[in-house]
């Protein structure tokens, strides 16, 4: 007998073995057949979907869990358009009953309305005693008042409180870190945020250190939600880069930095495991900070690495060398070339074609540097919300030959190159359909059209965040398509995304999702 039989659904199955069936039948979270298979075999539970369309789960191969759910707790001066406003709200919230010289976190910072960065100066005027760090929605920048700034070390560069990529880690570190409970809290909300726009399943990109690493014990957190039963969701954790130490290990190992007791991809079960290594290279384009070859438009600031370009060559060959599966982080063209390079490096030292190896955000690609990205087997890992929602700004910031050039869709794929989608969560909208949606339009909130000539199908786009997300997590075996065999996670839509306006993709309703087998409304997965 089967568990559940799904029936009376147009389910896409994004296998072309068996593209498109009407029932599907589940077994122990499983499924078990389709169509023929399972039609005529009793069920425990048949589900009517009256027609419903029915996709695998989404997968966000690159979000920020606890980041997200922090910040849905914490004071937000969003959107930022008057510095008058903005110090009014960090006021109100400094007033709140607090032990002296306790930390205020506020949420939403963005100078490009404003114009210029706020001022530790004119933070402290409305400080009231508290240390105050301002997060810039990149999360790669924040401003401080003068009560931190007199706690960082002397080589600290900063610009009148404003800290980017390195300092900004700097000023974070000065803090306690988050209990776990804390962080299983923030975790467990941002999670069901994402069960909602349909996505079963979650590469959380970077834990235990970097830029937005929130205490040094922080996969503790995510086991007691396993252990407890309220992971709603799969999530594969990324170690971030400078969480590896220097190890005397044997020399026929051919490696000399490792986590703790030797951990590395693949460690884990169907829940939560162990992914790739993060590592940063540069900025954001949001804080002006990621690297370029040329300068942001009207300017002659070429932005930054995150380090020394010869130490993160380094950190990237050593954790290939170790047997990660690395995830690069790389926003800029000029940052792209440095990935490149330390990944061909890399592998001529030790070829290991199965690695999958990442590029995160891919913002910046410039033509040449495609044929590469396809040579060495690098997936791009896209967040195509940032250019539905920032488009306006990143398109005029890089200038009409370059404004093509961002989080290509059609240039990756036709270079053979795997396209995975996600969204970098809460940078951006973390909706699934609505950046599937731009992918296919190319179309900004305001309507402009950015590199419209990278625009992919609807299939194409739904590939991203299913065959090519389980691809880049190496889930290939038990997710990304509807088959036999896999894990019975799926997404059931109000409609089918190839049936609608182009333009009504991201308002399509998400009805409910399954994980493990059963419906996320009618009892959270165990």
């Amino acid at each position: 007998m089967l568990c559940t039989r799904l029936t009376n659904a147009r389910i896409l199955t994004m296998d072309p073995h068996h593209p498109v069936a009407r029932d599907l039948g589940i077994w122990r979270g499983r499924i078990v057949g389709l169509d023929e298979a399972v039609t005529s075999l009793p069920a425990r539970d048949v589900i009517d979907l009256q027609g419903a369309t029915v996709l695998p789960g989404f997968i966000d191969s690159h979000v920020h869990l606890a980041w997200a759910g922090l910040k849905a707790r914490t004071p937000s001066i969003a959107p930022c358009e008057r510095i008058e406003d903005i110090l009014a709200v960090v006021d109100e919230a400094a007033r709140r009953p607090a032990p002296p010289g306790a930390w205020l976190d506020v949420a939403g910072y963005d100078q490009r309305a404003l114009g210029r960065h706020l001022t530790a100066a004119e933070l402290d005027r409305v400080s009231h005693g508290r240390k105050i760090l301002l997060m810039h929605d990149s999360g790669h920048a924040c401003v401080v008042n003068t009560a931190v700034l007199e706690l960082l070390p002397a080589d600290v560069e900063h610009e009148n409180g404003f800290l980017a990529e390195s300092a900004m880690t700097a000023a974070r570190r000065l803090r306690l870190p988050y209990s776990q409970e804390e962080l299983a809290d923030a975790i467990e909300h941002a999670a069901r945020a994402c069960l909602a726009e349909g996505i079963t399943a979650c590469a959380e990109a970077g834990i235990g250190g970097g830029l937005l690493g929130h205490s040094p014990v922080e996969l503790g957190a995510y086991q007691l939600l396993r252990d407890r039963g309220r992971l709603p969701l799969r999530v594969q954790l990324m170690a971030s880069g400078d969480t590896l130490r220097t190890r005397a290990t044997h020399p026929d190992d051919g490696f000399t930095e490792a986590l703790d007791l030797g951990l590395r991809t693949g460690f884990g079960d169907d829940w939560l495991s162990l992914g790739a290594l993060k590592i940063y290279t540069d900025g954001g384009m949001m804080a002006r900070t990621a690297a370029l070859t040329s300068p942001y438009e009207g300017t002659d600031d070429t932005g930054r690495f995150q380090d020394d370009p010869e130490r993160l060559t380094r950190l990237i060959v050593d954790g290939h060398l170790a047997g990660w599966q690395l995830a690069v982080h790389a926003i800029g063209d000029r940052a792209a070339d440095l990935a490149l390079d330390a990944l061909e490096r890399a592998q001529k030292l030790k070829p290991r074609p199965d690695a999958r190896h990442r590029i995160e955000h891919a913002g910046l690609i410039r033509p040449d540097q495609l044929p590469r990205f396809a040579a060495l087997g690098v997936s791009a890992v896209v967040q195509p919300n940032f250019l539905r929602y920032f488009g306006d700004d990143y398109a005029t910031v890089m200038g009409e030959r370059r404004a093509g050039w961002m989080y290509r869709g059609r240039g990756f794929l036709d270079h053979g190159v795997t396209l995975v989608g996600s969204s970098d969560r809460p940078v951006t909208d973390g909706s699934p359909l609505r950046a599937v949606q731009f992918m296919v339009e190319r179309a900004s909130l305001s309507g402009r059209i950015i590199g419209g000539e990278e625009a992919i199908g609807v299939d194409e786009a739904l590939r991203a965040y299913t065959v090519a997300g389980a691809h880049a997590c190496r889930w290939d075996d038990t997710a990304g398509t509807l088959s036999p065999g896999k894990r019975a996670d799926l997404a059931v839509l109000g409609d089918d995304p190839h049936r609608v306006d182009p333009a009504r993709i991201g308002d399509i309703e998400i009805v409910t999702t399954f994980v493990d087998g059963r419906d996320t409304r009618e009892a959270p997965p165990a």
